[in-house]
């Protein structure tokens, strides 16, 4: 590359930093901007398997991550009053595998790849992008701090709720898929001293979940998840409504689910969403193209948004240094990239979700099986997870068909 083509990445979450890193490897001149004030700390802890573990290991931030390796040691499942239903290694349940899969907190994950781009990507709180028109030589964007700058290709990583995606193709509803249930997260005090696990309380179309990343003097994440047949559109800008609507959907739940609930209700840094899926018939279009959750996003119920998001960012990143022409760049992307996606999309499809049982069919179906596996053997990583082996990019150097082969 003889002169540095500069690029555009929105969204500083986990597919932005991580693309930039990339793009900025192979010598092109990244800017991240970012609507928040700097990076999220804390976090819920998110896994990192199979092919992501090849990206990480490619950036060299594996060990670093090993240091902060959250070792959850075991799962517990509650009955409706409280009683226990199973004790699991949380591998069992995921998919993962003992010793080999990384389990971090997602701000020690977003640090690590802060960290890698060591220094060489500007990054810029604050601000966002306002309006992107494509010029014959690049994309013109104007901020919303009243900046201008042409950039020669722009990348969407910010999130579910897109709105770099929304410029380019319209409104999210044609490409949203609401999986059926809604979810509210939070951090609360430790009160159970609980250390290194997670206990699930259940009934059907309710769960309530702490997880315990560290030891019982850290806080812990409050989690409340409930079935519900159309999104709440009331309560998406309005944080009592959705203080309302959680308070009173487990108003007589048992167990210490009143505990979780007053923790919501006073906590400053309150989550709520749907759990849905993102499914596009295309992840670009002329110079602009997403990566992540802005294009693929899977849901937590499957696991896999994290992992995603590592190989999306390879995979885009090595396929504009591979290919000079934008659009050829991002088809090879897409082309290559898209089976893995769906394969690991597909987990809400063959049981991805009967963790959270919307039924007492489903429920009774739900703890005959985590009590099979109180007896299974060790677990069995999913073919779908290193679906993909990820190609060696060299600029110059066209993608060979079949790089993505299982």
């Amino acid at each position: 590359m003889t002169a540095k083509r500069e690029i555009l990445v929105s969204g500083g979450g986990i597919s932005g930093p991580a693309v930039a890193y990339w793009l900025n490897r192979y010598g092109f001149s990244v800017t991240v901007v970012e609507r928040a004030g700097g990076l999220r700390g804390g976090g819920y802890p998110i896994d990192v398997r199979g092919t992501a573990l090849e990206a990480v290991r490619r950036m060299g931030i594996e060990p670093r991550l090993r240091e902060v390796n959250v070792d959850m040691r075991r799962f517990t499942f509650l009955g409706a009053e409280g009683d226990e239903v199973a004790v699991l290694n949380p591998r069992l349940i995921d998919g993962g595998v003992e010793g080999r899969d990384l389990e971090v907190r997602r701000g020690d994950l977003a640090d690590a790849l802060f960290a890698a781009t060591g220094g060489e990507v500007r990054f810029v709180f604050n601000d966002s992008i306002k309006t992107m028109t494509e010029t014959k030589d690049g994309v013109e964007v104007t901020f919303a701090s009243g900046a201008r700058h042409t950039y020669w290709v722009v990348i969407g990583a910010d999130g579910l709720h897109s709105r770099t995606r929304e410029a380019l193709f319209g409104p999210e509803e044609q490409f949203h898929h609401y999986l059926g249930y809604v979810f509210a997260g939070f951090t609360m005090p430790n009160v159970l001293g609980l250390s290194h696990e997670a206990v699930l309380w259940s009934t059907p179309g309710r769960a309530a979940v702490l997880y315990a990343p560290g030891d019982e003097s850290e806080e812990v994440h409050g989690f409340l998840n409930f079935a519900r047949k159309d999104p709440p559109f009331h309560a998406f800008r309005n944080p009592e409504a959705q203080r309302d609507l959680v308070a009173e959907t487990f108003a007589d739940a048992g167990w210490k689910v009143q505990d979780l609930v007053a923790a919501m209700r006073e906590a400053d840094d309150l989550f709520f969403d749907t759990v849905s899926q993102i499914r596009m018939p295309r992840w670009w279009k002329g110079r602009v193209a997403l990566v992540g959750d802005a294009a693929y996003a899977p849901s937590f119920l499957t696991g896999q948004g994290t992992s995603l998001a590592l190989v999306g960012a390879y995979m885009l990143a090595g396929s504009l240094a591979a290919y000079p022409d934008p659009e050829a760049a991002f088809a090879a992307y897409e082309r290559e990239t898209r089976e893995f996606v769906t394969l690991n999309q597909a987990f809400v499809d063959d049981g991805g979700s009967h963790i959270f049982p919307a039924t007492a069919e489903d429920m009774e179906r739900r703890d005959a099986m985590l009590r099979e596996l109180v007896e299974a053997p060790a677990a069995q990583e999913r073919p779908a997870h290193s679906a993909l082996i990820l190609p060696d990019f060299t600029p110059g150097a066209h993608l060979l068909d079949g790089a993505a082969g299982s």
